[in-house]
């Protein structure tokens, strides 16, 4: 597992754009019949794949997590953005079509990632938490997520979230998570941006084209920088940055997030004449 610490916002704004990437950026994710995992000391944020091909691929805990098993102290949040397969959680199988979601609560022991043909394996993406207590084990299908219609044609930004896990409908500890959808033509996300201190945020994007790009922004409203990411990489956003970005196409992202509280409303929204 990969170990990576964040730099704070008075050493952002010297960085050169391989060090913010190299920093920010996680490129790693969705090697075949791999799992990928990602350790961050931003609220101790795991971010990570699974895609298996020819063989079932099962969840251990690294050594850095100092734990019998991977969710002995955690939770995690798994969305399919590949094809059709499963995910075994102690021996009770979950079948994961495309965007299905499936939360798996603290003190799941076994847990094992299976695609149901390897021409078209499951791409499944990995977000986790610290857990204080446990939950059910729940999928959240893409039809029973909760969807909010946001933006316009006229703002290149007329998008839907599709809320998965959330104080409304599969709870959790700290783990909040979703993803967006942007109507064919628009690009932004996001703008105005916001931040909210009290949370920490990762945006992994997909269903790109191979040659499309996003341009992420992030850094503090008034010194503000940006990433560019292809299909399938991910973005650790802190507390104090903006998350915000703009494609070459369309393109969907699941968004996740933890810290001290859920509550998907509490941002602190900036308006355009606040942004550098």
């Amino acid at each position: 597992m990969q170990v990576r610490y964040v730099p704070d916002p008075v050493r952002f704004c010297r960085m050169t754009t391989q060090e913010i990437r190299d920093a920010f950026l996680i490129e790693t994710l969705f090697a075949p019949e791999r799992i990928e995992m990602l350790y961050c000391d931003v609220d101790r944020v795991i971010v990570g794949s699974a895609v298996p091909v020819g063989t079932p691929l099962t969840l251990s805990a690294a050594e850095q997590l100092r734990a019998e098993y991977f969710c002995q102290r955690r939770e995690m949040g798994v969305l399919n953005i590949g094809g059709a397969g499963q995910i075994v959680v102690d021996g009770r199988a979950f079948p994961m079509a495309n965007l299905d979601c499936l939360y798996v609560g603290r003190g799941s022991r076994q847990i094992e990632f299976v695609s149901a043909s390897p021409a078209q394996p499951a791409r499944f993406y990995l977000l986790s938490y610290p857990a204080h207590r446990e939950y059910p084990t729940t999928l959240i299908p893409k039809a029973q997520a909760n969807p909010v219609h946001l933006g316009s044609i006229e703002q290149a930004n007329k998008r839907t979230i599709y809320q998965c896990i959330h104080p409304k409908g599969v709870p959790s500890c700290q783990l909040v998570m979703g993803f967006t959808v942007l109507e064919p033509g628009c690009v932004w996300n996001t703008m105005p941006p916001h931040t909210h201190e009290r949370r920490m945020e990762v945006y992994m994007y997909f269903h790109m084209p191979a040659n499309a790009r996003v341009f992420h922004l992030m850094g503090r409203p008034s010194e503000t920088r940006h990433i560019v990411v292809a299909e399938g990489q991910a973005v650790i956003s802190p507390s104090w940055s903006i998350h915000s970005g703009v494609g070459t196409a369309a393109y969907t992202f699941c968004w996740g997030m933890g810290g001290e509280n859920q509550t998907f409303e509490d941002m602190d929204h900036l308006t355009m004449d606040d942004i550098r």
